[in-house]
């Protein structure tokens, strides 16, 4: 919701400027000074957008291994597909499905690293090589894998910079960062039979700050890039349906 304003207030400072530089009074569009308020309501709605506090969210009754990981998160999004086959042939396409199968995906991680080329990475990754694969030899570790049910990968988004970066990660560490100046994320793959000839797979992503200061900081990105990875996800899963129904 909050993403929505902020994209909304950007349009209205866009139609805002463009009303101030040229009224374009045969269109029959505001004068200029509306363009002015309309420019500074925009601005007024994304700032106050990026500053709404995130509330936090904790799991009470743990159901699934992501919830064991990250009983607690301040960013979340979610997204399921029922897709006609087999529990354990969706769970193989889950792990199989590469970066080239998912539409967008090369468009819009291209747009979130702002064209710059860098080291393999999910956001910088191979077309024909597993994208699970990819994050986890990468910047991602996994957490648990049951087979045929549930798949838990994660990584540090944010950390402190007297944090060595090159520390190995393990699924106890993460489970145990707790002091201020991080960002935890976290994602699954879940499968669950929906009936004798199909399952339902959810895909769900969350987000941890440890402290105030890192969850405003997160905030104003994920604000602005929560869209983009809403499209993303929903496209993994069709990928992953195209992979389990051939």
């Amino acid at each position: 919701m909050l993403s929505l304003v902020v994209y909304a207030g950007l349009v209205a400072c866009l139609l805002g400027l463009v009303m101030v530089v040229r009224p374009m009074r045969r269109l029959r569009l505001s004068p200029r000074k509306r363009g002015v308020w309309l420019l500074g309501a925009g601005a007024a709605a994304v700032i106050a957008a990026m500053l709404v506090p995130a509330r936090e969210v904790r799991v009470i009754s743990p159901h699934t291994r992501l919830d064991e990981f990250v009983p607690a998160h301040q960013f979340r999004e979610v997204h399921s597909l029922v897709i006609a086959a087999p529990p354990a042939r969706v769970f193989r396409a889950i792990q199989e499905t590469t970066a080239g199968e998912i539409r967008f995906f090369r468009l819009l991680t291209t747009i979130r690293r702002f064209g710059r080329p860098g080291p393999e990475s999910i956001l910088n990754a191979p077309e024909r090589i597993p994208i699970l694969e990819v994050a986890t030899r990468t910047s991602f570790i996994t957490l648990a894998n049951d087979p045929d049910r549930e798949i838990v990968v994660a990584t540090v988004l944010i950390a402190p910079p007297d944090v060595h970066a090159g520390t190995p990660l393990t699924p106890e560490a993460f489970r145990q960062i707790s002091c201020p100046g991080f960002a935890l994320a976290a994602m699954n793959f879940r499968v669950t039979p929906n009936d004798s000839a199909s399952t339902l797979v959810t895909t769900e992503t969350r987000v941890y700050a440890t402290n105030r200061a890192t969850q405003r900081r997160f905030a104003r990105y994920w604000r602005v890039i929560y869209p983009g990875s809403a499209l993303i996800r929903r496209s993994w899963l069709a990928a992953i349906r195209r992979r389990a129904s051939t």
